[in-house]
């Protein structure tokens, strides 16, 4: 399932993503973001895949945007929304995943790095991280309604308004302090070893209940505080893991979680 700029692997119910173009700062093409929004799309019924880390190869960028060079062949208008309603069904898909997606970034996070990184669950940050939309200076395009709400969700509106409009990247301390960011590592070997010891963590929680939480977040996101979620309570309270949960806990013993 790997591509040559895109790893991906799966161990001991942890699936890895690598963005493999560390020669381009991992310089997103096309063909990368459809490999992760099928992988999130294609998520196996079967509990064998319980969370996703996503990184950059390399060490000096997480994924520093689209290729440029990719909108060379851009005709205008028609080409902008093409390109934008490709990029929305992959995010979709990254944001629809079933199971927790942990972003591990070092270095350069930008454009559609940064907007990867915003729709994975949770974001660990090297020391040296630039998170940042710098479109204002460089090609003059535009984000999305979908992902300047999603940016707004995470920082604010006026926080989003100023990144973009002065270019300004964010440190890993500054993203931090403003919860974009939950942990700043020193290096990005630290980084990589602590999303994955998170990732073993999170693959031993209640997978339905981590599944439910995602889906009725992403929902009060879209919906608001009155989104629809019966279908979701009636999925975490009918299953045989809720029954599970109960009954080992009333046994003192840990709770065998198998997804249904």
């Amino acid at each position: 399932m790997s591509t040559n700029e895109s790893l991906y692997t799966l161990e001991n119910g942890i699936g890895n993503v690598i963005f493999n173009r560390p020669q381009s700062r991992n310089a997103l093409t096309f063909e990368m973001y459809a490999h992760l929004a099928d992988i999130c799309a294609h998520i196996p019924n079967d509990n064998s895949l319980r969370a996703i880390v996503v990184s950059g190869a390399g060490g000096k960028a997480f994924a520093a945007g689209t290729d440029i060079s990719l909108f060379r062949d851009f005709k205008g208008a028609e080409s902008g929304i093409d390109y934008e309603t490709r990029m929305a069904a992959h995010f979709e898909h990254i944001e629809r995943c079933p199971i927790p997606m942990i972003a591990a970034i070092s270095g350069a996070c930008t454009g559609g790095g940064a907007a990867i990184a915003a729709f994975c669950d949770i974001r660990l940050a090297s020391a040296d991280m630039k998170f940042g939309f710098p479109i204002a200076r460089t090609l003059g395009n535009c984000l999305s309604a979908a992902n300047l709400a999603k940016l707004a969700s995470l920082v604010g509106p006026s926080r989003v308004t100023e990144m973009i409009f002065t270019s300004r990247l964010l440190g890993a301390e500054e993203a931090l302090s403003i919860g974009l960011v939950s942990e700043v590592l020193p290096s990005h070997d630290a980084v990589i070893a602590r999303a994955n010891e998170l990732a073993r963590d999170i693959a031993g929680m209640a997978p339905l209940t981590l599944r439910v939480t995602k889906e009725l977040l992403r929902r009060v996101r879209t919906d608001g505080p009155n989104a629809k979620d019966e279908d979701m309570v009636s999925l975490a309270y009918g299953s045989a893991d809720f029954r599970e949960g109960l009954e080992s806990f009333l046994a003192k013993r840990p709770p065998q979680w198998k997804g249904r």
